[in-house]
């Protein structure tokens, strides 16, 4: 199996068409259908539809492989001529959208400054979403909400954040400085799914306090969330960097001082070892958080935050 054989079944997989594959990989038809024909006699399946010009399941399957084979050869190559001070090559970061419409403007032009020869992809997603695609070797590193448990990863907090709810001025709890989870008990809430970090969160602290809360509608999407609550279809329980600037402006956002914060970190694996690139981004994103998460509503970026055995818990 050679690399080149890999590089054209992603082209069509990418591309759609042994002729746009080739045009891609500026070559020759004759020597993509080569590539493609010598790969599949080695594996001993099919792995692109000649009717179609798409990647069968097998095909898919050496696909995802193949994108990471050749992902971690690029990654060698940039690491051998990166230096410590010239860092070289590409590092996919995903990112929770709350945490991202904040850090990335402010760690983009650091991340410029500093290694120019730098190049980010970032992945806008949920903490369930975006951990699967790194353990799979898509995603270099992820900022995520802990705590995450996954043998695999290496995890490092970053800030922590606290949990407010957000209401319309329609509802009399927006006129409040602080209510409780026993109040909010009495009334409909617009909520995370119960398989997320956020929703297990809440739902402990208020079983601790024998409080039920009760579903309007759930929601998988924060800022969705964070939406509807603003646009009154219902007050919700989201992270305070889900809410707006100038929606926090035009509202009032109202502390539950029951709920602990939430914490937000990087992840990366434990093997392979992150890229040059990943590493020197990680940095980035430190000194990015320090400098814009203190002006972040309700955000926390205490160096305190790394608890003893390196596995972060969530602060009361």
């Amino acid at each position: 199996m050679e690399v080149r054989h890999l590089a054209s079944l992603i082209a069509i997989a990418e591309h759609g068409s042994f002729s746009a594959a080739a045009r891609h990989l500026k070559t020759v038809q004759s020597n993509v259908s080569a590539h493609i024909s010598r790969l599949e006699k080695e594996l001993g399946v099919t792995l692109v539809d000649r009717h179609s010009g798409k990647v069968t399941d097998e095909g898919a399957v050496v696909v995802e492989r193949g994108r990471r084979i050749i992902h971690e050869l690029q990654d060698i190559e940039a690491d051998i001529h990166s230096t410590d001070l010239e860092i070289e090559g590409e590092s996919r970061m995903g990112c929770l959208s709350t945490t991202g419409r904040w850090l990335i403007p402010a760690m983009l032009p650091l991340a410029h400054a500093t290694h120019p020869k730098l190049r980010i992809t970032v992945v806008e997603g949920g903490t369930l979403n975006l951990v699967p695609r790194l353990i799979s070797g898509d995603l270099d590193a992820a900022i995520v909400h802990f705590p995450i448990a996954d043998p695999e990863l290496n995890v490092d907090p970053l800030f922590s954040e606290e949990i407010v709810l957000l209401a319309h001025p329609k509802f009399s709890w927006a006129q409040r400085d602080t209510v409780t989870l026993a109040e909010l008990a009495n009334h409909q809430l617009l909520l995370a799914p119960r398989n997320t970090e956020l929703r297990r969160i809440i739902e402990k602290t208020a079983a601790s306090r024998r409080v039920a809360l009760r579903a309007q509608a759930e929601i998988d999407g924060v800022r969705l969330l964070a939406s509807l609550a603003i646009d009154g279809f219902g007050p919700t329980l989201v992270p305070s960097t889900a809410v707006p600037r100038i929606a926090a402006e035009n509202l009032h956002v109202v502390q539950i001082p029951e709920l602990p914060r939430r914490l937000v970190g990087w992840a990366t694996k434990r093997r392979p070892l992150p890229n040059k690139a990943t590493r020197a981004l990680h940095s980035v994103v430190r000194i990015a958080v320090q400098q814009a998460g203190a002006q972040q509503h309700g955000v926390n970026i205490s160096s305190e935050l790394l608890l003893p055995g390196r596995r972060p818990v969530t602060e009361n």
